[in-house]
């Protein structure tokens, strides 16, 4: 009779957990295997198949794609801020004011640090989401107010990007180890910095690009908010609410709650204008950013738990938002 042993392969070709995919896919495609055992001390611990390497380039190619998406909605952001040259008010008030709410959400989420994920790693990649705000929902809730609103909307993403970023890339940057170079390093090559940065120091300036170099710019950022709008819909996974835990319930409630809340109530009491305290609450009752998840799998956080949290934030915001636009009249 025939045995397993009398047609099995002998002399298996092996892996060890350190080997990089690029190494493994050398040697499935050399010797036309399909199949690798992976092994630590003579011992199999796992297997990685053709398939599985499919599927890692195929999410290695989304991540690809989403930071192109990422660069597209930059060009969009720069466009915007020179949209108008910021004026006085709009600095003293605007900015303060955008960076008040987002070191409220920085410092709220600080606190609820126990209930998050154990390294600290993990933690910041999700911290990032009490902050972070989806900039293209917030084109979209502005249009139903006067086209001053949205120019105000505009200079207040443009002053609120870098230091969203700056605040994403170093909370990352210490849980990944980084030293203090490599940290500036990530921030001044992170796309949404570069673009919000240089549209709002050219608003500020009164310059504005050649129509020539604007031209195919704003070609791509046209097909920005329709994208954007798309991705949006991706994230919209029932099954995240699923998910649900203390932790990232109290991220939403920081984010979609707390914040709208407070910035209501305080420029109310200061008697803010109307139109900057409704840019101000819109802003701040926004869901989080798509494209945290992006920065944190580029840093080598749970880029799941980001993208899940991302994704209860956005789903739960579609119900806060309208809210709050209500409110607002």
């Amino acid at each position: 009779m025939t045995t397993v042993g009398d047609i099995m392969t002998k002399n298996v070709t092996t892996l060890s957990p350190s080997h990089d995919l690029t190494h493994a896919d050398d040697i499935m495609n050399k010797g036309r295997l399909r199949h690798l055992p992976v092994v630590v001390e003579n011992k199999v611990v796992g297997l990685i198949t053709h398939r599985d390497l499919l599927r890692a380039q195929i999410e290695t190619l989304a991540r690809v794609l989403a930071m192109k998406k990422v660069e597209g909605r930059a060009l969009s952001e720069v466009l915007a801020t020179l949209g108008r040259v910021p004026t006085t008010a709009d600095l003293l008030l605007i900015g303060p004011g955008v960076w008040a709410i987002m070191g409220l959400g920085l410092s709220l989420a600080w606190l609820v640090r126990p209930l998050g994920p154990e390294r600290f790693l993990d933690f910041a990649g999700m911290w990032q989401c009490s902050w972070r705000f989806n900039t293209a929902l917030g084109f979209v809730a502005i249009q139903g107010f006067p086209e001053e609103y949205r120019a105000i909307l505009s200079i207040a993403i443009g002053l609120a990007v870098p230091v969203a970023n700056i605040l994403a890339v170093a909370g990352l940057s210490r849980g990944n180890g980084l030293s203090f170079g490599q940290m500036v390093k990530q921030i001044l090559l992170n796309p949404f910095f570069l673009a919000s940065f240089s549209g709002i120091t050219l608003s500020i300036l009164g310059l504005r690009p050649p129509d020539l170099v604007l031209a195919p710019v704003e070609r791509l950022s046209q097909a920005a908010l329709p994208v954007a709008m798309i991705a949006i819909g991706a994230a919209l996974r029932l099954e995240a609410l699923a998910r649900l835990d203390l932790f990232t319930l109290a991220i939403n409630v920081i984010r979609l709650g707390i914040l709208p809340a407070v910035t209501f109530a305080v420029t109310g009491v200061l008697g803010v204008e109307e139109d900057y305290r409704t840019v101000l609450v819109i802003f701040a009752a926004l869901p989080s950013a798509a494209a945290a998840h992006v920065l944190a799998s580029v840093f080598g956080a749970d880029r799941e738990a980001v993208a899940t949290l991302i994704a209860q934030t956005m789903f739960i915001g579609c119900f806060t938002l309208p809210v709050w636009l209500m409110v607002l009249g």
